[in-house]
Formats: C-alpha cells, sequence, structure tokens
C-alpha cells in the first residue's frame, strides 16, 4: 500500500494510491498531445486558428478547476466541467493527430488517450460527486 497526496494536499493511502500518478502521467501526456497536435492541424487553415486553440487547450483547465482537485482554482467548477474539460483534450488529441500525424503516431495517441480514459474513471467519479462550493474529496 502507498500514500497519495491529491494537488489539493490531501494525503491518501491504501490500494489505488499509485494508480492516480499513473492517470496524472496519461492524462499529461495525452494533453501534450494536443497541444502539439491541434495547432499543427489547424496551422494550414488557420494560424490564428491553431494559436486560439492552444490558448483555449491550456487555458480553460487553469482557469476553471473544480475545488479539491487542484490548489489554487481560480473560477470554481462543479466536477462535471472538470472531466468535460479532460475530455475535451482527449477528443482533440486523436482527432487532430489522426488530421496531421502519420498512422503510427496517431494511433499510439489513441491507445494513449484510451488508456487515459480507463485510468481516469476513478477521478472522475470523485469529481461527478463534487459541486462547484465543494471540495472534491479524494477520500472517495
Amino acid at each position: 500500500m502507498s500514500d497519495m497526496t491529491y494537488e489539493a494536499g490531501t494525503k491518501v493511502g491504501g490500494r489505488g494510491a499509485g494508480s492516480a500518478d499513473v492517470a496524472s502521467g496519461l492524462r499529461f501526456a495525452s494533453e501534450l498531445c494536443a497541444w502539439v497536435a491541434t495547432p499543427w492541424a489547424l496551422a494550414s487553415w488557420s494560424v490564428v486558428a491553431a494559436v486560439a486553440a492552444v490558448v483555449l487547450l491550456i487555458g480553460l483547465p487553469t482557469v476553471f478547476a473544480t475545488p479539491g482537485d487542484k490548489n489554487q482554482v481560480v473560477v470554481p467548477v462543479p466536477g462535471a466541467v472538470t472531466v468535460g474539460l479532460v475530455l475535451l483534450q482527449l477528443i482533440a488529441a486523436v482527432a487532430a493527430s489522426w488530421a496531421a500525424w502519420p498512422v503510427w503516431a496517431a494511433v499510439a495517441v489513441t491507445v494513449l488517450a484510451t488508456a487515459c480514459l480507463w485510468t481516469e474513471r476513478s477521478r472522475w467519479r470523485r469529481l461527478l460527486r463534487a459541486t462547484a462550493g465543494t471540495p472534491a474529496d479524494p477520500a472517495l
């Protein structure tokens, strides 16, 4: 058994605590793919759209967060919004990779996003129980 400290500083121990590290890593890798592939796919159509996509993909999760899921929350939102923002990143990563990259790279991003979906399940359950004013309790 290991202990896991969530971003808000709440320490959780027990089975599955290490899986939060895996989920965070996969989520971050998927976000990186979205941040790179989306402007790459849009740049030939519009440089402004490519820049706007990156600003939105990075900016929205930075500004809007569920209390208890991050240390600093600029604008508190219900957990469903945070889940939606992660889904937006995953969809952008997969769709843009298929539009802009070779098949082998798009397949790799699709596998990564699928693994991220699988590992995010417990976090999403916790987030979906949280409202904008109620912290997402990592112990749940």
